[in-house]
Parts: C-alpha cells; structure tokens; sequence
C-alpha cells in the first residue's frame, strides 16, 4: 500500500501513544508524487467506514480524487491529491458506521476559515526564516528561576482594536478588519511591552476556536493558530520580533476539553475519537487520556508550539479540571472513584507528568505553568517523586486573599489583617506567580481599581501600593492587559482596551508609575533573585501590626548587601516620625515613595533621599527618657526602663529588649504616607 513517504513505524508510535511530533505526518502537508505536485492527508479515524478529502476541487462531494485509503488497522486513512495549493479550502467526508455522512474540520489542519466558517486550510507550515537563535541560546540555559519575570497577560482581540467609537450591538460579530494582526501586533505591541519593562507576554488562547466569547478557551484547531488576526507564518513573525526584543512568548493551551461544535473534534467519526465524558460546568467534552492516539495528539499540540512557533512557556488552563475525576459533580450517586479509592484523575495526572517531562529533556528553558485551584500537592515537583512536574502555579490562594483583604473597607481591615500575610505562610510549598488575571475583571468582579474602597484619589492610592506588593512579594508576577491604565469597567472582550485614559492626568501617572516600578523590579535583583530559597530572600521585619494596617518585610539577593526594604500602608493614617528597624546598619536610600506627586500622589510624606541608621542602645545614653525610640505600640514604662538601662550593671535582656524595634538594635526614622508604598535601598 502506497504511503507517500510515511513509515509504518511513525504510524505505529501514534497507535502507542509515544509520538509527540504525529504533526509532521498527520493532516495536510505538501507532497511531490511521481513529479506530481500535490498534498498528502492523513487522519485518524477509526469507526468510519470511508473517508473523503472534500473541497472546491471536487464541489465538496465525495469522489474517487478524493477518497482515502485505510491502513491496515492503525484506524489511519491516507492519500494523494494532485493539483491542490495553499490557502485551498477542505474537509473530511466521513461515513460513519451508521453511514451516515458527516463533515469534519482536519485535527491536524495548521490554518483554518475565518469564522463563522468552518473550513480547513491547506497551508505549508514549513519555511519562516527565524533570526532568534541568540535567545533561544541564552533561554535554554534553563536559568529562568533566578531571573525576572514580569507577565502580561493579554487578550489579542480587545488588546487594541481599528474603529474603537462603534458600539457594537452583537460583540461577537466584530469584524475581522477591526482587530489588530499579527504583524501589526509586532510593531505595536512589542514596543508597548519593551517601553513599559515587562519581560514575557502570555496571551489567552489563539487555538483557533469558532466563538470568540470563549476567549478561545473552547477550541476546534489544536494545531490551526486562530485566523483572526493573519496567517502561522504572521504569528511566527510576531514571536520572532519579541525575541528580537528580549520578550519571551507564553500561550494559554487547553488540553482539559474542547468545544462541542459539529465540524470540531467530538463524535470525530460518529463515535467517540477525542472525547471522554461531557464536561457539566462548561458544556464542553473533555479529552480520554486512557486513548494512547489522544496522548500522542495532545502531547504534539503541546511540542508543536515550542517546535515550530518557538514559544518560551505554556500555561496549561483549568488543570483542577484534569486531576480529578468529579470535577463539577456535586450529586454523590454520580462520582466515581480509581482503583485506589480516591478521585484522582490516573490517566491525565500521568499524562501532565509525561509531557512535563517531555518539555524538560527536550525544551530546555521553556517554562510550563499550571493554573491549578485547588490545594493538590507537589504541581511544581518533579514527576519522579510524585511531584506534576510544572515550573511554576498560580497561586489561587495568594490572589483571593489579597483581594478580599483590599476589598475590605478601611475600618474592617485590622480583623482581616492575617488575610494579607497568610500566603507567605505556604509560599514554599510550590513555585508560584502572582496572578491578578482576566478571570479577576469579569462576571461582575469588578475591575481591580473598583475593588477597592475610598474616594477616586484613595483607590489609585491603594492599586499602587498594590502592585509595589505584587512585584516585591516573592514569586512571579502577573497582570491581565488594563491592570496598568487602570481601567474602572470590566474587561470586554469584544472592545478595544480604554487607551483614551492615559489622556487624562491621574491615569497617565499611574501608567508612568507602573512603567517606573516594572523597570525598578529589573535592575533591583534583590526582587527576583531567590525566589527559589523564599526566607534566604525574603524577611518580614513587621507582618503584625493590624492596628495600623502596615505591613513590612526586606528583600535579599544573592549578594547579601544588596537589601531593599518594602513598607506597605493600607491604612489612612500618615506617620510622621515612624521607627523602622533594620538588619543591617548604614545608609538607606529611598528609592520609590507612591504618594509623590509625579506618580499621582499628594506629594506629602516624602524621605530625605538618604537616611542614615541609629543604634537604640546609643541613643538611649544619650537620653535617660528616651520615649522616641520605643516601639509606639509597645506598652512598657519607658522612664523605668531607660532608669534601668543607665545603672552601671545594666546588661539586662529584659530592659534591652524592649528598646528593640522590630526586634532590631538598628532602626531608622522615616515618614509613611497613608495608603502608599515606601521602597528603601541599603546604600
């Protein structure tokens, strides 16, 4: 039987589920035939009784050019078709065991019809001429946990758009023309994300996928990059101009379920190919991970982003949905349970381990990151001890509560103060990113600013100081696309992002601060650097004062003189004279202060530029009352005290110790504003 250049062993590793480049031979690819120039189809379906190539070639019916051949019983259908060029239009005509005829988009197809229609593409993946060879060098030094890393998440279709003052009355009708390309993205975009200092791009969903409400969550093409917005060859120009700028490329991939639309993937050939049970909470199906041909799919759609898009990270969307088996079922009669009696999900946790480990030995560098909401253990460990293998998490826990706290009002906070402080208390448990995304600016969540309480100048007070906390905090950072303006509305995935913001004065200031921040967070390693070693480069001086709302802890490097002190205020209460103790006596330079003037602040509160330390046990002799040196809060007599410190056998612990602040013999004197960040520098 004529294959057309493909070896039955190849076949063979996809039956085992052991083939994570099936790419290269399944689908549509260009073939020369006996001098014949042509393409070559394959396609697994395994319950059909025939299968037909259809297209404008044959008016979309069945026919001897196109008819397929089976292969043995690889479930495989295979053949030639003379004549057919790129950007030709085609589907599957399978007769089903019923014989019933149905038409089906190609699994494999690497471009596909702009919606609504639903057509195949006929395109040759092969031949961009990449000019990334430096970064994909430097990458695979595999050195990404002790460097920066700064996220923003996007949405390509509402991230700028042409003709942004139409109302559109059916937001899932905007015309192609409106959204912005790949190519124009990777002049716009990659400029946008190089001036404001992020260092990676991860952008929701480009899968293509027939309704543009799903954000592309919900996919038909796992190997067809979306339409909208151009061509692969576009997409890969895009990529490349990132590397060019030093910007690596994450994409959001959905190996949890696929959308239930007739020319996708469900009932591919009158039964069940891809599908394992339908999906209740999102009325999509999810894939069967016991099918060894489905391994070999999703494990390839995965390899072939990093293979010939060259993307730097994927994040594996809705991964709680994978590991366990009663996801979304709440009556007890209906769960089920595996051979160990627990829920886990055998099947999919083996094939997150496996293709985890795939991306490690073959992809050095690449990250792979796991939205995962629940408390599974060990998502960033190693599979092989026990661990799921991922980079790095979301961590869930660290955004809920973060929020939750911000979105008290300000009198309720001190009872909510442990909110705050609560993930550090895990924060070694895995390796996470700090992800305030678009699921947080939806479904009437409000937009981050309109969490918050207070007036217009209160809100923009906190949303900074937030982020400060975000990018300081140990582990990743992520912000969805709006975050930076701030925009007040919800995001809306059928609009442009409000550009016409940074026209007006205390949103562009806003905009310059987060631009300020995000390129302090580059050159400060103290930020980054031991993210992976969380209390060798992280240190609470204050994670207790409720009362004042204030919270305060010192970043590290790897040279441990490189020291930068975060003061967090969430409270309404300015401080004029506020005792801060050090760990390490010297200079202290403040480098960022939230409230000045330039970022949209009062202007009120600001440090002298340098600060230099006092030892409390020096300035008590120089004083026999001393009240200015004692923690505010600390209820002690302070005259006894300094009376006791004075007598010549004083090296009493008890009297020493209550003249610490924070714990520390070392303090400087500094001005908090209210509801403001202060970032010091040791000098």
């Amino acid at each position: 039987m004529e294959l057309y250049g493909i070896a039955k062993e190849q076949i063979f590793l996809f039956n085992n589920g052991e083939d994570y480049k099936s790419y290269n031979i399944f689908g549509a690819h260009p073939y020369n035939y006996e001098g014949k120039d042509g393409y070559r189809f394959l396609v697994y379906a395994p319950n059909a009784v025939k299968v037909f190539v259809v297209g404008d070639f044959n008016e979309w019916k069945k026919s001897e050019v196109g008819e397929m051949q089976k292969i043995d019983d690889t479930g495989c259908f295979i053949c030639f078709i003379e004549g057919l060029k790129e950007n030709d239009l085609y589907k599957y005509l399978i007769t089903t065991k019923e014989y019933r005829d149905i038409y089906k988009a190609d699994p494999y197809a690497f471009f596909a019809e702009v919606r609504p229609a639903t057509a195949s593409r006929l395109y040759d993946i092969e031949g961009f001429k990449w000019t990334d060879k430096k970064f994909i060098e430097e990458r695979n030094k595999d050195l990404h946990f002790y460097k920066p890393k700064n996220i923003y998440e996007m949405h390509f279709g509402s991230f700028m758009q042409h003709n942004t003052g139409i109302w559109r009355n059916k937001p899932d009708d905007v015309p192609i023309e409106d959204f912005f390309t790949y190519k124009e993205y990777a002049k716009e975009l990659v400029n946008y994300i190089k001036e404001m200092g992020y260092t990676h791009i991860e952008i929701m969903p480009l899968n293509e996928h027939p309704y543009d409400g799903s954000w592309g969550y919900q996919a038909t093409g796992y190997f067809a990059i979306t339409s909208r917005y151009g061509t692969p060859k576009d997409f890969m120009y895009f990529v490349n101009e990132c590397h060019k700028n030093n910007i690596s490329v994450i994409l959001d991939w959905v190996p949890g379920h696929f959308c239930m639309d007739e020319h996708g993937l469900r009932y591919f050939d009158g039964d069940r190919v891809y599908d394992g049970k339908e999906h209740k909470h999102w009325g999509t199906m999810t894939f069967n991970y016991c099918k060894k041909e489905v391994l070999s799919f999703l494990n390839s759609s995965a390899i072939f982003l990093l293979d010939k898009y060259h993307i730097d990270g994927i994040r594996f969307d809705g991964v709680s949905s994978m590991l366990y088996l009663n996801y979304g079922v709440d009556n007890p009669s209906e769960k089920v349970f595996n051979k160990y009696g627990d829920e886990g999900n055998l099947e999919a946790i083996s094939f997150i381990q496996n293709l985890n480990k795939l991306i490690c030995e073959k992809y050095k560098g690449v990250i792979t990151i796991a939205e995962e909401s629940t408390a599974w253990p060990n998502v960033t460990k190693p599979a092989e001890v026990g661990g799921l293998g991922f980079h790095y998490k979301w961590d869930m826990g660290w955004m809920h509560d973060t929020l939750n706290y911000l979105k008290s009002d300000f009198p309720y906070r001190e009872q909510n103060h442990n909110m705050f402080t609560f993930s550090m208390s895990y924060a070694t448990a895995e390796n996470y990113v700090m992800s305030l995304s678009h699921d947080e600016v939806v479904h009437g969540k409000a937009s981050i600013i309109n969490k918050m309480p207070g007036d217009y100048d209160e809100k923009f007070a906190q949303i900074k100081t937030l982020l400060v906390y975000q990018l300081t905090r140990t582990g990743a950072t992520l912000n969805f696309m709006g975050n930076e303006l701030p925009e007040f509305i919800e995001w809306r995935y059928y609009e442009s992002l409000e550009w016409f913001l940074l026209d007006i004065d205390k949103h562009k200031k806003h905009h310059e601060f987060v631009k300020m921040m995000n390129h302090l967070y580059l050159k400060e390693k103290a930020f980054y650097e031991k993210d992976l070693v969380v209390w060798e480069g992280f240190d609470w001086i204050d994670a207790g004062n409720a009362k004042q709302h204030i919270f305060i802890y010192e970043r590290i490097a790897l040279d441990p003189k490189d020291r930068c002190i975060v003061i967090l205020n969430f409270g309404k209460d300015e401080i004029e004279k506020f005792k801060l103790g050090v760990n390490i006596s010297g200079k202290y330079e403040e480098i960022v202060n939230s409230n000045d003037i330039k970022w949209g602040g009062a202007g009120s509160y600001l440090n002298d530029k340098v600060i230099e330390s006092k030892n409390v046990f020096e300035e008590a002799k120089k004083s026999t009352v001393g009240a200015d040196i004692i923690r505010p809060n600390k209820e002690v007599n302070q005259n006894a005290v300094m009376e006791k410190l004075c007598e010549p056998e004083a090296n009493n612990e008890i009297t020493r110790t209550n003249l610490l602040i924070h714990g520390k013999e070392n303090y400087i004197e500094v001005k908090v504003p209210k509801l403001s960040a202060v970032i010091f520098k040791l000098k």
